[in-house]
């Protein structure tokens, strides 16, 4: 943990400092009035922004994974994302001058049918293998993710879906990154629910009969999950992998203990999107990668390293 805290300050620094408009300690020291004003415009919304998504995506990996009993599972590999898509598409569809405000609703709205339906699918499987939850999943948000493209070229919105599937925090400014405090929230239920939805991921049967509502306790989790993809979607984009190999790299360490392990994933998700970020704004300057693309690389090759995994692939 100590380790974690030291390179998540270190990361938080760098993205502060790093970028095209160079800011230095010494010219904030000095009361460089235009310097200031990029560093409280531009850099801090960014770095919150980053810190905000990586805690919503990773807490809301953590808590679909206890809630299908599979390791694998998590709002890009369920499909959840995809569905969040939709709803913003439809909001560009129908209501183009919505406010954030009712894009979030809209967006959370159409995630939490999304991940509804998908629960539904494999409640219905009976070989619930690893490797077969999530690939039913992302069976399911590619037929989405289809439907939109569709959509989006029949009303010349191609742009942006592809803009909202390049996840990335280049347009991150003060003023529109402060919907993604509502991840606080979500953050603080998910601590004070962490030893509810254990017991949930023992399956219905046993927690029944250890006295939960399990129906309630599901509920409110796809709940917090759809908001938390609904705000991420609406302010970053899709937002690859995130929510997936954080909980798994904190419970190789650390065990399965969900609460102790919350303040573990939130570290090690904004190391690793900070991380990500500063790639992107370095490798390529005075341009950007997204970000979602460096984590969708790096993703990939944990997920793959996960499904191969002797040690990992038992289902919770």
């Amino acid at each position: 943990m100590p380790a974690l805290i030291t390179a998540t300050a270190a990361l938080v620094v760098g993205s502060l400092m790093i970028g095209e408009y160079r800011i230095t300690v010494g010219g904030l020291a000095t009361g460089d009035s235009e310097m200031w004003r990029m560093f409280f415009i531009s850099r801090v919304p960014r770095t919150l922004a980053l810190i905000l998504a990586g805690i919503a995506m990773s807490f809301s990996g953590v808590i679909m994974q206890r809630l299908t009993q599979n390791r694998f599972v998590e709002p890009t590999t369920a499909g959840t994302a995809e569905w969040a898509g939709l709803g913003v598409l439809a909001c560009l569809l129908w209501i183009p001058g919505a406010p954030p405000l009712v894009r979030m609703l809209v967006a959370s709205a159409t995630a939490l049918v999304g991940t509804l339906i998908f629960l539904g699918i494999i409640n219905r499987i009976r070989a619930r293998r690893s490797a077969i939850v999530p690939l039913v999943g992302l069976m399911l948000g590619a037929v989405v993710a289809s439907a939109s493209t569709l959509l989006a070229i029949q009303n010349n919105l191609l742009q942006a879906v592809v803009a909202w599937r390049s996840g990335g925090f280049s347009h991150i400014v003060r003023g529109f990154y402060e919907p993604l405090w509502a991840v606080l929230v979500i953050a603080v239920a998910s601590y004070a629910l962490a030893n509810y939805f254990t017991i949930a991921g023992l399956g219905k049967d046993v927690a029944t009969s250890l006295g939960l509502n399990y129906g309630a306790t599901v509920g409110l989790g796809v709940a917090m999950v759809a908001l938390a993809s609904g705000v991420t979607s609406v302010v970053v984009g899709f937002m690859p992998f995130l929510g997936l190999i954080v909980p798994n790299m904190v419970s190789a360490v650390r065990g399965d203990d969900l609460r102790s392990n919350l303040p573990a994933i939130a570290l090690l998700s904004t190391v690793l999107i900070i991380g990500c970020d500063l790639i992107g704004r370095v490798v390529v300057r005075p341009m950007e990668i997204p970000t979602s693309v460096v984590m969708g690389v790096i993703g990939a090759v944990v997920f793959l390293a996960l499904i191969f995994s002797r040690r990992t692939s038992v289902a919770l």
